[in-house]
């Protein structure tokens, strides 16, 4: 553990940094939340990045902060995290979220902090001081989440036509216009639970290794809480319009009915794994679960190729965001 003598500056200067991230993540991500409920003509895109605002922020009376104690506690071995190495990490996080973002490709925010943490650990004292049990459970959701959110949204995809199958279709049409509102505030509210959590377990990950807050603290303080949902609600706000394209349009043609489906599958994906304390991706999820709506009509309704390019980019978020913290490591160590 550094010495509670570590520069206030330092210490200052990486929570703002972790604070960028988390609105970096509600921008990038806001597609997750959004992009159905926009591309199916339920809500504006103005009134969809506050409706899911909303909800990013109220998740803070939902959930516990499961996951903030797998971040802050359960990927690193207590006393190897220094500022060089929250630096690094926020560095391979961010970087790998711009380019994503500029390209318009739907990564995982979650897994470029992992992948940051990994890197820039590994660049200071090798892998074994990594917490395999918290690796090694981010990792299998990797895999789990989006398969977990098809086979969901598939499932209610299958259901719902079944239970409406005698119903008109400008019926159904109308009734699951206004449900798509109660199932984005679902996956809204799923989203900030499971996404500010992260942002928390690094803060606190760094108020612990710089002695600002007690290690055997059962919570982060309140402030670090409240200003990681504000943040995340910022961020989705703004919105990443780029990806909403993606998401909502050039995977599967959506109408109201899929997209209930979709954020349902995904919003009960999230609920559960936040409930057991595992940071997973919104973005994989929802895609997930969006391919599984499109799937249900044709197999030539989902354009492969699109998710195709989606998959090759959660393979390399980790690898990639962990290689810049590394390189931002090593510099860190030069400036501060």
């Amino acid at each position: 553990m550094e010495s509670v003598q570590t520069t206030l500056w330092v210490v200052v200067l990486l929570v703002a940094l972790a604070f960028m991230f988390d609105f970096m993540n509600g921008f990038h991500d806001a597609a997750n939340s959004i992009a159905t409920v926009v591309s199916t003509g339920v809500l504006k895109p103005g009134q969809a990045i506050l409706f899911a605002a909303f909800f990013n922020v109220i998740a803070i009376l939902v959930f516990q902060l499961s996951v903030a104690a797998t971040v802050g506690k359960g990927i690193v071995q207590p006393g190897v995290v220094d500022t060089h190495v929250v630096f690094g990490a926020l560095i391979g996080a961010i970087t790998w979220n711009v380019i994503t973002w500029y390209y318009g490709i739907p990564s995982s925010s979650s897994h470029a902090l992992i992948g940051g943490i990994v890197g820039a650990v590994i660049a200071k004292s090798g892998a074994g001081t990594l917490v395999s049990g918290g690796i090694v459970k981010t990792v299998i959701f990797i895999f789990v989440s989006p398969l977990l959110g098809f086979v969901l949204g598939s499932l209610m995809m299958v259901a719902v036509a079944w239970l409406f199958r005698r119903t008109r279709p400008s019926k159904v049409d109308k009734w699951f216009r206004r449900l798509q509102l109660v199932s984005a505030g679902a996956y809204s509210l799923g989203h900030g639970g499971n996404d500010a959590q992260k942002t928390i377990g690094i803060i606190w990950m760094l108020l612990i290794s710089t002695g600002y807050s007690a290690a055997g603290s059962a919570a982060p303080p309140t402030w670090v809480i409240v200003c990681c949902y504000g943040a995340i609600g910022l961020g989705t706000m703004f919105g990443g319009w780029r990806i909403v394209k993606t998401m909502g349009q050039r995977i599967t043609k959506l109408k109201p009915v899929g997209g209930f489906c979709a954020e349902t599958g995904g919003a009960i994906t999230l609920f559960l794994a936040t409930a057991m304390g595992i940071p997973v991706s919104t973005t994989h999820t929802i895609t997930g679960a969006i391919v599984g709506v499109g799937s249900t009509q044709r197999a030539s309704a989902v354009r492969w190729g699109v998710a195709g390019n989606i998959v090759w980019a959660w393979i390399f978020t980790i690898p990639a965001s962990a290689f810049v913290a590394a390189t931002a490591y090593w510099l860190s160590l030069q400036i501060f």
